[in-house]
C-alpha cells in the first residue's frame, strides 16, 4: 500500500481505557487505515506529530452486527493502533484535552 503519512491516521481515539493507557505507560491509539502496517504507522507518528517511538501494537475490529426490528445490518470493520511512546516524549494534543 502506498499512502500518504495523513492517510495513514485516520483520527485519535480517545476513550477511558486509552486515557489510563497514556498516563500508565504512555501510549496513545489511533484509528489508522486497514491497509496500513506497523512500520507505516510509525513512521506517519513520527513525521507528523514529532515523537519518537517505541513499539506500535495493531488491532483488526470486527464491526458489530445490528438489528432495528426485522431489518439487520453491520458496522463496518476497522484497525486501530496502540502506540508507545519512548521515555519522556508527549503529545501536547491530548496534554490540553
Amino acid at each position: 500500500m502506498k499512502v500518504d503519512a495523513h492517510a495513514v491516521l485516520v483520527q485519535p481515539l480517545l476513550t477511558e481505557k486509552i486515557t489510563a493507557l497514556r498516563e500508565k505507560t504512555n501510549t496513545v491509539g489511533f484509528i489508522v487505515h486497514p491497509d496500513a502496517n506497523r512500520v507505516q504507522i510509525k513512521q506517519a507518528v513520527e513525521a507528523l506529530l514529532k515523537v519518537k517511538v517505541a513499539k506500535v501494537n495493531v488491532m483488526n475490529v470486527r464491526g458489530k452486527l445490528k438489528r432495528l426490528g426485522r431489518f439487520a445490518g453491520k458496522r463496518s470493520d476497522w484497525k486501530k493502533a496502540f502506540v508507545t511512546l519512548k521515555p519522556g516524549e508527549k503529545l501536547e494534543m491530548y496534554e490540553s484535552a
